[in-house]
């Protein structure tokens, strides 16, 4: 009977962590970690340090003092008594509106115009063209200032609205003014308010209490969950298309989960329209749209689009040419192919592109502050920090809001691209 002889198995050395494949990835890794939490360690006791030297302690008290500065654009109330914790409150919602805005109408122009790049008109696919390298390759910040110049200068003033010889009139109904100071638009008002208290009386003569936060947030969370009733109920219809091969007609159900909770909503609170109107020299009443906040908003969409205008040409040109002839081949129309059959597959190339453009648009607005417009870079990082001397805390709040602001741009177009994934059966 034989038998076959083993080796000894070797104990454990230090000489393994560096030369053994097993344990070198694991130690490159320790080694990494540590160095970068005693650089980060180091560079902390540095600041406190001169901190210290210079009689200065890390604190953000300045946050509860009183401001003593006024904000021009507000989507809550705000006056200069109150805190520099309050006026980066009403900055903050400032850079989230104007992103948000901005994401939406440079995703439309950008798909729109991406689409026009691809058309055989040659005109049509010319005009694109010259738009996108127009806007790719000048500065943003010309941008701003040159669309802020045009509003200034082109648009009318209030008074021009005024009198038999007016040379200026309201559009949209006479419901929506467009001046050289900015934009007056109707606003909701309730008369059945549950947080306002500022009772206003428009020109119709219907009192109507000033619209508050808890009235917005209580809609919003009536929209967010009509929102997830309707995705849960088109997930069931894809479980019985896939099990039955007809998928059922659920589009009257989504169009009532969204518009009957949030009507019944408006309606408890009894929800107007409160229209600008001309008293005097100026509009008064509505909401009054800054023109700083018009030019930022169109110069940061219109650039922006531009970038994504060739991101959808290039998503568009991905998919094959069989796609299209086949669509043609079943009788669909030119339209219709791009939109159901391929675009749909186009944003699973379109979307990865998308996050670093949004991102973009969202930093590039602290831009904001070549025209006056009052985001959380004029107030946070501007005025506070002037006020205070609190430089160094003022800077690190505002770099965790765009690193916070990031991420969840970033998490919620990563979460919409996953769902657009191809996934094996």
């Amino acid at each position: 009977m034989g038998f076959i002889p083993t080796s000894p198995r070797r104990s454990f050395h230090i000489g393994q962590l560096v030369y053994d494949t097993r344990y070198r990835a694991k130690t490159v890794q320790v080694i990494a970690a540590i160095t970068i939490v005693a650089a980060f360690w180091w560079l902390g006791a540095n600041i406190v340090g001169n901190l210290n030297a210079l009689g200065k302690d890390f604190n953000l008290a300045f946050l509860n003092a009183p401001a003593g500065y006024d904000i021009n654009q507000k989507l809550i109330a705000y006056d200069n008594r109150m805190s520099h914790g309050r006026a980066a409150l009403v900055g903050i919602l400032n850079t989230l509106l104007v992103s948000f805005l901005g994401c939406i109408a440079a995703t439309i122009i950008g798909v729109f115009v991406g689409v026009l790049r691809l058309s055989d008109n040659w005109v049509i696919n010319r005009l694109a063209a010259v738009y996108v390298e127009a806007f790719r390759s000048v500065p943003l910040l010309l941008w701003i200032v040159f669309i802020f110049a045009i509003l200034s200068e082109a648009l009318p003033q209030p008074r021009d609205f005024r009198g038999e010889t007016a040379t200026a009139s309201m559009q949209l109904f006479d419901s929506v003014a467009i001046t050289a100071r900015g934009a007056y638009v109707p606003r909701v008002a309730f008369t059945n308010s549950i947080s306002g208290n500022e009772t206003v009386v428009p020109r119709d003569g219907v009192s109507a209490v000033a619209s508050g936060p808890t009235d917005w947030a209580l809609i919003l969370a009536v929209m967010v969950l009509s929102v997830g009733v309707v995705i849960l109920l088109r997930r069931h219809a894809a479980r019985v298309q896939q099990r039955t091969g007809r998928r059922p007609t659920i589009w009257p159900w989504q169009a009532l989960l969204i518009v009957v909770p949030t009507g019944l909503v408006l309606y408890f609170l009894g929800a107007t329209i409160v229209q600008p109107y001309l008293k005097g020299f100026n509009f008064t009443e509505g909401t009054f749209v800054r023109k700083s906040l018009l030019a930022l908003w169109l110069a940061l969409s219109l650039y922006t689009a531009a970038f994504i205008a060739e991101i959808v040409r290039g998503g568009i040109l991905s998919v094959s040419t069989g796609q299209r002839e086949a669509a043609l081949a079943l009788g669909l129309r030119p339209n219709k192919v791009m939109r159901l059959v391929i675009l749909p597959q186009a944003m699973r190339v379109i979307i990865p592109p998308l996050i670093s453009n949004y991102l973009s648009l969202a930093k590039n607005s602290s831009l904001a502050l070549a025209v006056g417009y009052m985001d959380a870079r004029a107030t946070l990082g501007g005025i506070t920090i002037n006020q205070t001397g609190r430089e160094l805390e003022g800077m690190l709040l505002l770099g965790i809001f765009y690193l916070i602001l990031s991420f969840l741009i970033s998490g919620a177009i990563n979460f919409y691209n996953r769902s657009m994934q191809l996934k094996e059966r």
